[in-house]
């Protein structure tokens, strides 16, 4: 039955699937595999986005601008926040890696190389979240 939908029903329900269930909705066919590589792709975007967003407001609590607040409370915030969106992130380009939705090269090579340093406790994207000191 899901595999008669029309593409926008498919559309809608697919970008209401959680992170963890998303691939598995790729298995009904290859419309759905379409649809579930295309939000994939979208959710990998806004995780990169995201972190940048998170990265951006850090700056004004860069050590030596906070009195307000303690530096340490502060920069462990942060970094659990951009932990948690990395985390999710390679989540996704894990699994469409596993599952044949990563075509480029070049994409195939990132994400490797992602969750290699992921796994040694490595920084994958080379934020090295430290605060001027």
């Amino acid at each position: 039955m899901l595999d008669r939908l029309p593409v926008e029903i498919v559309e809608r329900i697919v970008a209401k699937i959680p992170d963890t269930d998303l691939i598995a909705a790729s298995k009904v066919d290859s419309v759905w595999w379409q649809e579930v590589r295309q939000e994939a792709y979208k959710r990998w975007k806004n995780y990169a986005t995201t972190i940048g967003h998170v990265q951006a407001l850090g700056k004004p609590f860069e050590k030596g601008n906070i009195d307000w607040i303690s530096f340490e409370d502060v920069n462990d915030f942060y970094k659990r926040w951009i932990d948690r969106l990395t985390e999710d992130q390679l989540y996704i380009m894990e699994k469409m890696l596993r599952n044949g939705m990563v075509v480029d090269p070049q994409e195939r090579e990132t994400i490797e190389h992602a969750l290699s340093e992921q796994r040694w406790g490595g920084d994958p994207w080379g934020l090295n979240w430290e605060w001027n000191e």
